[in-house]
């Protein structure tokens, strides 16, 4: 077992790289980071989404792997490293999606997302009954959160639903299917033709055992709980294993060589915490990619089923961390800018604006944009509640409303969002966060940080270039889970380039408008369900 080095800046070889790769929702981002931190160079290629009004959400898992071959090559060229310095490849990305992959290790059908809700109505009888809150009847509920801390989602949006999906609507590809593989781990089978995931890539499956101190395994119980196959499970390893070696006909078409090491995957929470440098018990983060969540590591095990916050699989099994998620975060200033200010219509010609140049209109717009509320739930809710019906849109909007006010409309917004997040997270923990780090692609504007430190009454620290905090997380947790540094090490290597303190002007605007914002999901949530009672 190596030593761990007695300085972070230390590695076996400077000249040597770490690709780093985070299969997000829109694309494969792929970087080369160096065994302290620095980025070299990223890439990026985007990936299609279908989304159909039966609850459809998928992708083609064939187009992620181009999309890397693509990245990884141009990198390599881009940043002028060896192929023969390649240290190891760390993985992380969206969670909770399915691929099914058949015996020659391809895809046989559309990756399944997190969002997918056609299974609904088949999870029923797994987690529903007549008695139910949300939709999760507790007796069926208790099983799972007992073992693993939480349970299937009543909306089918997660492996168990996709599994039965396709057990039941698409029998053809499930008969083709031998493994189901969430991404980080469908991209580590590529690489090293082993089909093998973790208890935190699995955290959506809710089949292993992740009681403090547990060794690995899947609890057989709950795999039956879910009509789960075991044959199409994946093996699953310890947290932070290494996979495997990069495999000789995959790095030629890389253009790398064989032989490094590949770390399992690990979902975007794990290489946030690391990419933020909120490593101890308590330290806060705040993510805004195209989803958002507010999360840390705690020693201890516990489920607020009713706010959809749970403690799930962290690093190492006596130290969890907590997982939430907002379904829509930086999607909806896409959303905004790409299908209501700058749609690909063809009645003006098509000259998108920058999100910097976008926000930088919404700074001249007075904090509270004179009442303007906007709702992010533009798919629906998982956390603090799981409502998928739920809907989003402006409110109180006048003739004065223009669109730096419905730019800075959605910044607040999501911030109002993260607040009520945060306030049942306080609860959660038990104890009073002051301040958080903050990340993600939204986090790179100083006014939606600001706008949450404001909101949230805390301080928030922006880390370094806050887009690629999770490549260079995932890089740097590579090299802790090959022993040559560890977390608190790798903690030191994140720099953060600004602090945002609450403005007490600001704030005196923002809490009425949060007071009202709380009452918005009991006034409008029945409306939703009527409207959305038979789509996705």
């Amino acid at each position: 077992m190596p030593v761990a080095a007695t300085d972070p800046t230390d590695s076996p070889d400077l000249g040597q790289w770490i690709l780093a790769v985070d299969l997000g929702n829109g694309g494969p981002k792929v970087a080369a980071v160096t065994p302290t931190g620095e980025i070299l160079a990223t890439a990026f290629r985007p990936c299609d989404v279908h989304i159909g009004t039966d609850g459809a959400a998928t992708q083609d898992a064939r187009q992620w792997w181009t999309g890397l071959v693509e990245g990884i090559r141009e990198i390599v060229q881009a940043a002028n490293v060896a192929p023969t310095k390649l240290h190891a490849i760390g993985i992380t990305g969206q969670w909770g999606s399915s691929v099914p992959v058949g015996a020659d290790t391809q895809p046989v059908g559309p990756v399944l997302l997190w969002a997918d809700t056609r299974a609904r109505h088949h999870v029923a009888d797994v987690i529903g009954g007549k008695i139910s809150v949300q939709g999760i009847a507790p007796h069926k509920a208790l099983p799972f959160v007992r073992v693993t801390g939480g349970a299937p989602s009543p909306s089918g949006a997660d492996p168990t639903g996709h599994s039965l999906l396709l057990q039941r609507d698409h029998p053809d590809v499930y008969a083709k299917t031998t493994v189901l593989l969430e991404p980080v781990d469908y991209v580590g089978l590529r690489f090293t033709g082993r089909a093998a995931a973790t208890p935190a890539s699995m955290i959506l499956s809710w089949l292993t055992d992740n009681r403090l101190g547990a060794e690995p395994a899947y609890h057989p119980p709950l795999v039956r709980r879910t009509k789960r196959d075991p044959e199409r499970l994946p093996e699953l390893l310890k947290t932070g294993s290494v996979l495997g070696p990069l495999l000789p006909d995959v790095a030629a078409e890389l253009g790398l060589l064989p032989g490094a090491a590949v770390i399992c995957g690990i979902p975007d929470l794990h290489a946030a915490v690391v990419g933020s440098g909120a490593v101890e018990p308590f330290q806060t983060h705040i993510a805004i990619s195209t989803t958002a969540w507010i999360g840390t590591q705690v020693p201890f095990k516990r489920t607020d089923a009713l706010h959809s916050i749970a403690t799930v699989p962290g690093f190492t099994a006596d130290l969890p961390m907590v997982a939430n998620n907002h379904e829509t975060g930086g999607a909806c200033l896409q959303w905004l800018r790409d299908e209501v200010l700058f749609p690909d219509d063809g009645l003006i010609p098509l000259q998108r604006p920058s999100f910097e140049a976008l926000i930088a209109t919404a700074a001249n717009v007075p904090a509270g944009c004179e009442g303007l509320l906007f709702m992010p739930w533009l798919n629906g809710e998982r956390s603090p509640v799981e409502d998928k019906r739920l809907r989003g849109g402006f409110l109180n909007m006048t003739l004065r409303t223009d669109r730096a006010a419905m730019v800075r409309g959605v910044l607040e917004g999501v911030a109002f969002n993260a607040r009520w997040l945060f306030d049942q997270y306080e609860k959660f923990l038990r104890t009073k966060v002051t301040s958080t780090r903050i990340l993600g692609g939204g986090a790179q504007s100083d006014l939606w940080c600001q706008i949450h430190a404001d909101i949230l009454g805390i301080r928030v620290e922006q880390v370094d270039d806050p887009r690629n905090a999770q490549l260079r997380g995932v890089a740097l947790y590579a090299r802790t889970a090959l022993g040559e540094i560890s977390l608190s090490q790798a903690a030191e290597l994140i720099p953060v380039a600004k602090v945002f303190d609450p403005i007490p002007a600001n704030q005196a605007v923002y809490a009425p408008l949060y007071a009202e914002y709380r009452k918005l999901y009991p006034a409008v949530k029945g409306l939703y369900r009527r409207l959305n009672a038979n789509l996705g």
